[in-house]
């Protein structure tokens, strides 16, 4: 038996107040919508069904999914969105029902509510809340045995008293779906067709209605509005936070730091001061220290890294006892091998940086190799664009280069070879020689400094 998600996803989410589908606003750096996918594709022979509405392109370009995408072109209700995925659904299915805007539920919970249509049940998760406001009530018999769902504008004043709330998550055999959605009406106040009208039909052929629960009220929160989003933001990353502490990161803040990505990896004695951000695929070695402010962007840091405060570094990777900044901006491309300083407001972009060599001030490497044992003083620039074209710089092991120096690309600077201070070196520079280039200095005895004529 197989198992068919189908995802609603075709709300236009007025209350966003956004040209954006509601689906498409972000948590951590990711969709509400891939969420969701995210965590139905980690279950076992699914095939994920995607029922679409409001601004439908927009969301299937945006969305990396595997599965069907089915158009819904009017909406009437619930249970008229999960008709149009039934000709995917075959009778001996296992269906499960989840939401676009709500994306953090858990694989696990999915795991327990599915369980139940594998075993030609219906399952339902519920949570109970101290003020169920705005939810569909579910209403048991004196056995705790479920009867029906009400929804709020149609629950009388006892019903309404019921704490236990439908979160919209279920699971039914796809031959049981197929026959109640056939029989569903619009009998509400609403005019809608209500899948939760499928649990009274239930109780009428006697198929067992199985409940789970969740103790995190964020796994069953979906996105109304633009305050919901930030809530389940924050309940986001406090659930990375947590992960992440259990594993041994030190936060000095766990409320001051976002993960808009993945950590693919992180090791032993880890970290991480407040205002961190992280995004897309990082891996930290062990022994890293992050200092406060910093934006870290698909980047492998390596062993004994510390990263000083207020840097931004993108696709990049540190190797073994590198330190950076602080205020440094490491663009994509660079490669720091063991060893490795870039100071205070320095810039690479597009170089490899060999062992033990600095770039310690002010400076800007573009599109440059640079060797092992190297120092790069204060104010160096590599002119690596002429307007139309990159050219490389190499500078070779052992080099020095003189503060406010500028290497105009393509050039080569040899072994050992010193640049003094203030040269605008345009040719190559050889093994283990001075090279300078420097306008004569001279002093005007005669000269006397302007003043201000008087009015």
């Amino acid at each position: 038996m197989s198992i068919k998600v189908v995802v609603l996803a075709a709300g236009k989410g007025t209350r966003m107040h956004s040209i954006k589908p509601k689906v498409l606003h972000e948590i951590g750096g990711t969709t509400l919508l891939q969420h969701v996918l995210n965590t139905a594709n980690q279950l076992d022979q699914v095939t994920s069904l995607v029922i679409y509405g409001h601004g439908g392109e927009q969301v299937i370009a945006s969305t990396s999914h595997q599965g069907k995408w089915i158009e819904q072109r009017e909406q009437r209700g619930t249970g008229h969105a999960v008709q149009q995925a039934l000709p995917y659904i075959n009778q001996d299915d296992a269906v499960l029902v989840l939401y676009g805007d709500v994306p953090l539920i858990q694989v696990e919970t999915l795991n327990r509510v599915v369980s139940h249509a594998l075993d030609n049940h219906v399952g339902l998760l519920i949570y109970s809340m101290d003020d169920p406001t705005g939810y569909g009530r579910v209403i048991c018999d004196d056995d705790g045995n479920v009867q029906k769902i009400v929804e709020q504008k149609d629950a009388s004043d006892e019903e309404l008293a019921v704490k236990e709330i439908n979160s919209g998550i279920l699971s039914v055999p796809g031959d049981k779906l197929h026959q109640w959605l056939g029989e569903l009406q619009p009998d509400n106040s609403q005019g809608e067709y209500y899948l939760t009208d499928i649990f009274h039909m239930a109780v009428r052929d006697g198929v067992p209605i199985n409940t789970e629960s969740v103790n995190d009220e964020a796994e069953i929160t979906g996105v109304n509005d633009k305050v919901q989003l930030a809530q389940l933001e924050r309940a986001y990353q406090r659930r990375n936070v947590e992960q992440l502490m259990r594993q041994g990161v030190t936060f000095f803040d766990p409320h001051r730091f976002d993960l808009r990505g993945c950590i693919d990896f992180v090791g032993q004695d880890v970290s991480i001061d407040i205002n961190v951000i992280l995004e897309g695929r990082v891996s930290i070695g062990h022994h890293v220290r992050i200092g406060a402010n910093c934006m870290i962007r698909d980047t492998k840091i390596g062993d004994h890294v510390e990263i000083l405060a207020n840097c931004v570094i993108e696709d990049a990777e540190l190797g073994e006892h590198c330190t950076i900044g602080p205020f440094a901006r490491v663009r994509p491309g660079t490669v720091l091998n063991d060893h490795v300083k870039i100071g205070n407001f320095v810039e690479t972009k597009n170089v490899v940086i060999n062992s033990a060599s600095k770039v310690n001030h002010l400076s800007y490497i573009g599109d440059a190799a640079i060797g092992a044992n190297v120092n790069i003083g204060a104010g160096t620039i590599t002119c690596n664009y002429d307007g139309a074209n990159k050219h490389k710089t190499i500078i070779k092991d052992g080099a020095f280069i003189g503060s406010d120096t500028q290497l105009v690309a393509p050039v080569v600077i040899g072994e050992n070879a010193t640049i003094a201070a203030g040269s605008t070196i345009t040719k190559d520079a050889p093994d283990s020689q001075l090279t300078l280039s420097r306008v004569h200095q001279f002093s005007k005895s005669n000269w006397k400094r302007p003043v201000k004529t008087k009015k």
